[in-house]
């Protein structure tokens, strides 16, 4: 059962101090907070010395509390003549406070203002799991990871320069200074990072030698003659997974071949890191297959153990709506339509395990809510005949939109080629080939990312991808059609099927059939009418008028999802099928970490009927396994889409032969 992230509860002192009564101590006073952070998390540290002149610096921290460290260090980044390229901020937070309690902490912080409202304007909900704030245009980002420090230390995959070791004092917060922390610390240690921290008690700076950290005494700050400081330099001199290094490129430069809603946003994020980016589409343009169609509703997946799914999705929404943020505050809007999502139960036990599961996650209303059929009607027009999960940022988009703003953010470091076919690939001298039909050598780079659906089984021999192919179609109604039937929702509503709000010139969307794809993409009417019939189910006060509508004198979208076995994306790198299959033996016992994988050569596939989710997250993923950047998922969620999973489970069996033969196991939604 999933544990409820509790907010941070504060009591200000008439003199502006902050008291946590959860932990009977005080929060430093912005003053105060500074000083240490500047004297004992920076100068501690050595910063900004040790990150001068690097591509890449990875700060990790326990208790980001008010984000005096986290300011501290982004201020001394700008202040920096020779700052790294990219500052990575990881923080851990048990208890994180509200925004308007940031605020509220926040005040009089003078020159360091500016910077405090950014992060307050992007600050998130109290949801368990890691949240990716990005500023000075990407240049600088935090990683929140809320949840308990000894749990979260685990799931984090980052390999760090330094170490900011704080929270509350031991005696008040023992959780903190535990042996199992000072071991996940040194796990994301990269060797020779340095670690601060402002207190001197025997038993942390014991704990930290244990962990293989060199450890020795500084002069300490706010009235404390002393505090710690460390350098990981443990004995031993092998270590089974090491935190990923900063990737070194000799050229950056990568091929993507697909350009929907996978590709484009691989394409923007590389891009943004400086890489080239050669990108190929059979088509005359982006998005032309399944992200064509004009209309697309988003929104998280719910269930009361809060499973890998509903963590997925949730990490993949949050992330999506950030990421076009992003891109719209850098002038390329993707047209994101906020209207709210209401997702009803298609009877009364979905009905109750839907309020099972708001009871058991206790999420903040601002994500997700009980909304009753009353209000339903009465605030957005949706005449549905039971209540249902209200997500209140959720809505509609035009994927085309998206692809179109993040090739247009890639600018002059994309190299688009459509119309042009990828017919093969090949690894020669450590670059991928993109080869035509004839053979000749379309484009070569030492990275290649697949994000061509059910095309890319056509470029490797992936047998442990098992992809299948499922069609989809959608119905679109008439302006006159919509009129007919009566006042229409303002929202996105979802059950047994959907409905989007009427577009811009009156019509409406609804679907969608879910079926094993068979012959060509031609519509059919039968479809239709179920189309219909779902509408119905949502909208019972309708059913009289769609039972008038003729299915024959219908349109709409067909389409084919790429789908996997328990419907959750391949991201990642490639494994090396061949090179596993001949160590099977030794791989009975591996991890996913443990598999070989294809050098360079990624994929982002099978996103289902979930591309606006997997996406923009999938693409961030990509990038930070490129560049040895800490991930934006927490370990299990990764392995989870690791395109790799169903190779190491068949291996992990000792079934190492064509899946398609075997049991893989249930469809999961």
């Amino acid at each position: 059962m999933p544990r409820t992230l509790e907010s941070a509860e504060i009591i200000l002192s008439d003199d502006g101090i902050a008291y946590s009564p959860r932990y009977d101590d005080v929060y430093r006073s912005t003053a105060g907070g500074l000083a240490q952070a500047q004297h004992v998390f920076l100068a501690g540290n050595g910063l900004p010395g040790n990150w001068a002149g690097r591509d890449q610096f990875v700060i990790v921290e326990t208790g980001f509390g008010q984000g005096l460290n986290f300011l501290a260090t982004w201020q001394a980044w700008r202040d920096a003549p020779q700052r790294c390229a990219r500052l990575h901020f990881v923080s851990i937070e048990k208890h994180p406070l509200t925004r308007e309690g940031l605020a509220q902490l926040h005040a009089g912080l003078g020159d360091l203002s500016p910077l405090a409202v950014q992060i307050q304007q992007q600050w998130p909900d109290a949801l368990p799991g890691l949240h990716r704030l990005t500023f000075e245009g990407g240049s600088v980002t935090l990683t929140l990871a809320f949840g308990d420090a000894e749990a979260m230390l685990p799931k984090l995959v980052a390999g760090a320069d330094a170490l900011y070791l704080d929270g509350f004092s031991p005696s008040r917060n023992p959780e903190m200074w535990s042996d199992t922390v000072f071991r996940g610390l040194a796990r994301l240690a990269r060797l020779g990072a340095t670690l601060a921290t402002c207190t001197t008690a025997e038993f942390v700076q014991r704990g930290l030698q244990a962990a293989g950290f060199a450890v020795s005494k500084a002069q300490g700050c706010d009235g404390k003659p002393e505090m710690t400081v460390a350098r990981f330099a443990p004995l031993w001199k092998i270590r089974r997974h090491a935190p990923p290094d900063a990737a070194h490129w000799a050229e950056r430069h990568a091929i993507v071949i697909g350009a929907g809603l996978a590709g484009c946003a691989i394409t923007e994020r590389l891009a943004a890191r400086g890489w080239r980016v050669t990108l190929f589409d059979a088509h005359d343009g982006p998005a032309r297959q399944t992200s064509g169609h004009r209309a697309a509703a988003m929104h998280a997946h719910v269930s009361p153990d809060d499973g890998l799914l509903s963590r997925l999705s949730r990490a993949g929404n949050l992330h999506a709506l950030r990421a076009w943020q992003a891109l719209a505050d850098a002038g390329h809007p993707v047209n994101w339509h906020g209207c709210g999502v209401l997702q009803t139960g298609e009877d009364d036990t979905e009905n109750a395990a839907q309020r099972a599961a708001l009871d058991a996650l206790g999420f903040p209303e601002s994500f997700v809510r009980w909304m009753s059929p009353d209000e339903a009607a009465a605030s957005h027009g949706a005449t549905v005949d039971r209540g249902g999960l209200w997500f209140p940022q959720g809505g509609w988009v035009a994927p085309p939109d998206i692809c179109q703003a993040q090739l247009a953010a890639a600018g002059d470091r994309l190299d688009a080629r459509f119309r042009c076919r990828v017919d093969s690939i090949e690894h020669v001298d450590g670059q991928w080939l993109a080869r035509d039909a004839s053979g000749a050598v379309l484009a070569s780079a030492p990275v290649l990312v697949l994000a061509n659906a059910h095309e890319a089984e056509r470029l490797v021999s992936g047998r442990f991808l098992a992809l299948r192919r499922v069609r989809g179609q959608l119905t679109d109604l008439t302006p006159a059609q919509v009129d007919v039937l009566g006042g229409w929702p303002d929202c996105v509503v979802t059950g047994g099927g959907y409905l989007l709000p009427r577009g811009e010139q009156g019509g409406a969307r609804v679907g969608s059939s879910y079926e094993p794809d068979a012959g060509p993409l031609a519509e059919s009417a039968t479809v239709h009418a179920d189309n219909l019939g779902r509408l119905a189910s949502l909208l019972p006060d309708r059913a009289a008028a769609l039972a008038r509508i003729d299915p024959e004198s219908l349109t709409g979208y067909v389409g084919v999802r790429t789908v996997t076995h328990n419907r959750l994306p391949l991201i990642g790198r490639l494994a090396d099928e061949p090179q596993s299959l001949a160590r099977a033996d030794a791989l009975r016992g591996a991890h996913l970490r443990d598999v070989p994988r294809m050098p360079g050569l990624y994929a982002a596939l099978a996103y289902a009927s979930r591309g606006l989710t997997w996406a923009a997250l999938g693409a961030e993923l990509i990038a930070c396994h490129l560049e040895g950047e800490p991930l934006p998922l927490e370990a299990d969620l990764a392995d989870a889409i690791d395109p790799a999973r169903l190779l190491l489970r068949a291996l992990r069996h000792g079934q190492a032969a064509d899946p398609a033969g075997q049991d893989v196991g249930p469809i999961q939604d």
